[in-house]
């Protein structure tokens, strides 16, 4: 992947402990980038005594309260382009890039399981070709370019979404390095590519009734169950992401993990997301600590 030196905002917050959506772009202190955990953290110690070297984690953050797995809507490419008077999207997507592989280095070195990440939805095959065609390009640059540092971060590749409108050499670009990397366990990246999430419970639901057809499974054993396991997120430890992060200021969540998102707790931040670094998400994270999980329940 080619990288950008561009330099990472910090941002302001807002007062309320459980916002949900980030107020103007502004300079601010109140999350430096390089501010370690000064009070005593037990996991980390247990980590530490084990011989494993973790990275503290920044102020105010509890490692036992992280979450598993983060979601990512990546949102903004073309409008960052725009705002700077570059004629295309691709400068964008460029950029985003970058703030992609800065995310994957965060999640390793801060105990996120897994993190999904919305590259390019079914529902964009109707983008102009060239544009398409530069993203599909860019995803197998960075498919080359980061394998090998997939390999020594410990981080496991895996793609979910219809494949079958992507290249042949795309899908075994793919396919290698899912195969690769496929004992890595520090991080396991998930890359929606191709994907909707409508579609992702259709061919779920597909494959439950050929198997009802078929005699495998008893039509009174379909069970919610028995659905998350034919889901494409299945190939993770965690499904179900316990926080999703949408950038550039949207407030929905497009066609992405709709079963899978049924409880997770919903981050939408400002930022276009060239523009989302080391602060935006750790403003993500405390908002996400903050807050209390219910599952449907009251707590007392």
């Amino acid at each position: 992947m080619q990288s950008l030196n561009f330099p990472i905002p910090i941002y302001n917050s807002i007062n309320n402990k459980h916002f949900l959506f980030r107020n103007k772009r502004d300079q601010t202190h109140r999350f430096p980038t390089l501010t370690l955990a000064a009070k005593y953290d037990p996991a980390l110690k247990e980590e530490e005594d084990k011989g494993v070297t973790v990275v503290r984690l920044p102020e105010g953050l509890q490692r036992e309260a992280m979450p598993r797995h983060v979601a990512v809507i990546m949102d903004g490419n073309a409008r960052w382009a725009r705002q700077r008077g570059i004629i295309g999207a691709s400068a964008g997507h460029e950029a985003g890039a970058r703030s992609l592989r800065e995310l994957v280095e965060l999640c390793c070195e801060w105990g996120v399981g897994v993190l999904t990440v919305f590259a390019f939805s079914y529902d964009n095959w109707i983008r102009p070709k060239e544009e398409v065609d530069f993203l599909m390009g860019l995803f197998e640059r960075m498919l080359k370019s980061e394998l090998d540092n997939f390999m020594r971060q410990g981080i496991r590749v895996s793609s979910i979404g219809d494949s079958s409108r992507l290249s042949q050499p795309l899908k075994k670009l793919i396919s290698d390095a899912e195969e690769k990397t496929n004992d890595n366990s520090r991080l396991h990246l998930i890359v929606a590519v191709s994907y909707s999430g409508k579609y992702d419970v259709v061919q779920a639901c597909k494959s439950i009734a050929k198997k009802v057809k078929d005699g495998t499974v008893q039509l009174e054993d379909v069970s919610e169950s028995l659905l998350e396991q034919e889901l494409e997120t299945n190939c993770a430890e965690y499904p179900c992401p316990d926080l999703l992060i949408r950038t550039s200021g949207e407030l929905r969540i497009s066609n992405f993990l709709l079963w899978q998102l049924a409880y997770t707790e919903l981050f939408f931040a400002e930022a276009l997301w060239p523009d989302f670094g080391k602060a935006e998400f750790i403003e993500a994270l405390t908002s996400y600590q903050q807050r209390q999980r219910r599952y449907g329940g009251r707590h007392a």
